[in-house]
């Protein structure tokens, strides 16, 4: 063990670390509200699409002649849909995007019993 004792080993910091820090931090918090804003209202408008599309197919269904089970799950998968939309729009979206999913399948689920 021949090393020297006289050698500088304090690691080296830099003084502006801290301002450019909190400077980013603000900018990621404003990028992040403005991602949730946007999943909030893709999931709201989603949501309410679906569950007029859904309405639609089921007026649609009923009218023609159809089985009685292919109307009520497309009417059920839009209401599915809906709460879907409302989750959506108060901010739940990962549940939205759940429910989405399960009233677009019920619907297609319908669709097969035709």
């Amino acid at each position: 063990m021949s090393g020297r004792t006289d050698s500088d080993t304090d690691p080296v910091i830099a003084e502006d670390t801290q301002d450019t820090d909190d400077t980013q931090d603000g900018e990621d918090g404003e990028e992040y509200v403005g991602d949730a804003r946007r999943a909030r209202w893709i999931a709201a408008g989603t949501g309410a699409l679906l569950c007029l599309a859904g309405l639609a197919a089921s007026l649609l269904r009923l009218t023609g002649s159809a089985p009685a089970p292919v109307p009520a799950a497309y009417a059920l998968g839009a209401a599915v849909c809906a709460l879907a939309a409302v989750l959506g729009a108060k901010g739940r979206t990962r549940r939205a995007l759940w429910l989405l999913i399960a009233g677009t399948m019920v619907m297609a689920l319908g669709d097969q019993f035709d």
